[in-house]
């Protein structure tokens, strides 16, 4: 199945507009079903879905292997692999960040190896290393470009004056950040750089990690052992200030006759052209109704009033803890 492509900054790689964001098959909300996994997979590249978003963090490597098996056997042909380094493990601590370039040779490695693949589609520095210069991280995943072993780069959680950097070391095809509804004002700092220099952005959790699909209403909602539950947006007090902007999408998905994820996702596609949203799912339904977001159109009007409905900043909850935020946007 043929979906609408978008292209990744000015590497040579297009994508689907919608693509698959692959956390949520390893663990993040609720026990990771592998078979369930694989099988997600290949019904989404039966639909069209043509870039896969994994980090060898997701799982500490899990995400990776998942993948490599879903794609043994003839399925990696016009698929656009992505993947992070950068996150360490510390045993009894928050993560860690590594942006050497010895890390960065060996990560590339090991997720080669992970992923059953010779190349790297698009190779993202996962999280900013704040001690290593970006000119040095950037300069290892070059030389990878230049081993044939990666075909693009990109940053995730990079502010701009970061990209900037960066892209004048090598080229940037892709920048990764969290952009929905909800959390723009990052975002939208971050596009006036992105799109000066002619990067593509990558939205993850364009969906609110579910909230504007309008399937949570209150915190018993999010089932024991999901991530949800930790994360500061669905805490009880500012969840409900949050579904009060989640019913502003729902009255527009009334008048349209589809759901409020539909409407969400359709709101990104119209901020622009080198926008890429990867909503994660594990249902093959819930996919679906993701990509059928593709059939539909906000115009200028109703694209402009939900942003006036839910302006930037005025969600309730950071984006992650205050101990994980430390690591983000740096």
């Amino acid at each position: 199945m043929s979906v609408a492509k978008r292209k990744l900054g000015s590497s040579d790689l297009s994508v689907s507009a919608i693509s698959l964001g692959c956390m949520s098959l390893s663990g993040t909300y609720g026990k990771a079903d592998d078979a369930g996994g694989i099988a997600l997979i290949h019904h989404a590249l039966d639909r069209g879905v043509t870039m896969l978003d994994s980090s060898d963090m997701y799982g500490w490597g899990h995400n990776e292997t998942l993948i490599g098996k879903a794609l043994a056997g003839g399925r990696r042909s016009g698929v656009v692999l992505a993947t992070k380094f950068g996150q360490v493990q510390r045993p009894g601590g928050a993560n860690g960040v590594d942006g050497r370039p010895e890390h960065v040779k060996a990560a590339c490695e090991a997720s080669l190896k992970r992923l059953g693949v010779d190349v790297i589609d698009l190779y993202y520095q996962h999280r900013v290393d704040p001690s290593v210069p970006i000119e040095d991280t950037v300069g290892a995943m070059g030389e990878l470009v230049k081993q044939g072993k990666v075909r693009a780069l990109g940053l995730s959680e990079a502010k701009p004056d970061t990209i900037r950097r960066a892209h004048a070391t090598h080229p940037i095809a892709a920048v990764q950040s969290e952009y929905s509804l909800l959390y723009r004002v990052d975002a939208e700092e971050t596009l006036k750089m992105t799109r000066a220099l002619g990067i593509a952005y990558v939205a993850y959790s364009p969906l609110g990690r579910s909230l504007l699909t309008g399937s949570v209403k209150q915190v018993g909602d999010i089932p024991e052992g999901d991530g949800r539950g930790r994360h500061p947006r669905f805490a009880a007090d500012n969840l409900a200030r949050n579904l009060g902007f989640v019913g502003s999408i729902e009255g527009v998905a009334r008048a349209k006759g589809c759901t409020p994820g539909q409407v969400a996702l359709a709101w990104l596609l119209a901020q622009g052209p080198d926008i890429v949203p990867i909503p994660g799912t594990k249902r093959a339904s819930r996919l679906d109704e993701n990509m059928a977001a593709l059939n539909m159109t906000l115009s200028p009007a109703e694209a402009a009033s939900l942003s006036a409905a839910i302006p930037p900043g005025a969600a309730a909850g950071g984006r992650y803890a205050d101990a994980q935020m430390k690591a983000v946007y740096l």
